[in-house]
């Protein structure tokens, strides 16, 4: 039997998770002492709502090696292959840990995918993973499809807020006044090997949207996959993102709309949309 995993920063809902056969290690989410488990006991909606009452701003956390070890242990112990999906390690060392605790255990039937990615893209390799493992496809044969997959995903959002970015030490005090003053918006991009860049700027969600979209002109979408448009705290952001798509481009790309979780949420901020589709290979 092969089992899959990922993190959380996957953004399913829990639900979702054990209905595709999914095991997932959550992520840490602290407001000052209290400190939750995504997908366990903090819901999406749940830590929205937090974020908009506590004073203190929401930190993550990698799981632990243990929780990686206690799930891959479980999964040795069954006699099953694992295939265990990270999100990048470029932002979070979550992929070393679970390297870690694969060596520890001397599990050579665990497969450990650093997906360069995160929320969407991670949403849409896992998706396929479970695709093919539900259709018999052997364990090495999924981790050669995803990963060749994993290079063509595409992601980008808008921030609505400078607040996390001020916060997080990305930039200053001034920038941040002026910006906010100046009704500015990041533009968010994950590149290939699984970094998180500004490509750009733009003076309101209205010109952040154009940008993203001629983006997507740029590098069109494998209408084999769905794009799956993602929002924050407010799904009207994400409804706006949607039709925005629908009216200027998509045609016949199914898309899939639903909310971004705490992971990928603490540090982009309330208010953000954006977008996570495969590329034409």
């Amino acid at each position: 039997m092969i089992q899959l995993m990922t993190d959380s920063a996957a953004d399913m809902d829990a639900e979702e998770y054990e209905k595709n056969g999914i095991t997932c290690v959550p992520i840490s989410v602290s407001f000052g002492d209290e400190t939750y488990q995504e997908s366990v006991n903090l819901t999406k909606k749940e830590f929205y709502r937090l974020q908009e009452q506590k004073t203190e701003f929401p930190k993550t956390a990698q799981p632990s090696p243990q929780a990686y070890l206690d799930a891959f242990r479980k999964a040795k112990d069954a006699g099953d292959e694992t295939i265990f999906l990270s999100m990048s390690s470029r932002i979070s060392s979550a992929y070393q840990s679970a390297v870690l605790a694969k060596n520890m255990l001397n599990y050579a039937a665990c497969h450990i995918i650093d997906t360069c990615t995160a929320t969407g893209g991670q949403r849409i390799l896992l998706e396929h993973a479970a695709l093919l493992r539900n259709v018999g496809v052997a364990a090495k044969a999924i981790v050669d499809a995803v990963s060749e997959l994993k290079s063509r995903i595409v992601i980008y959002a808008c921030m609505d807020t400078l607040e996390n970015l001020r916060r997080g030490g990305r930039i200053s005090r001034a920038a941040y006044a002026l910006g906010t003053l100046a009704n500015i918006k990041p533009i968010l991009h994950v590149t290939e090997d699984g970094q998180v860049t500004i490509p750009g700027r733009a003076q309101g969600m209205k010109r952040g949207m154009s940008f993203m979209l001629k983006k997507l002109e740029e590098c069109p979408p494998d209408s084999a996959f769905p794009i799956h448009v993602m929002y924050t705290s407010d799904p009207e952001a994400g409804k706006r993102m949607a039709d925005y798509l629908n009216l200027h481009h998509v045609g016949n790309v199914a898309l899939q709309l639903w909310q971004v979780g705490a992971a990928i949420g603490a540090h982009v901020g309330p208010g953000a949309c954006g977008f996570a589709y495969v590329r034409k290979g």
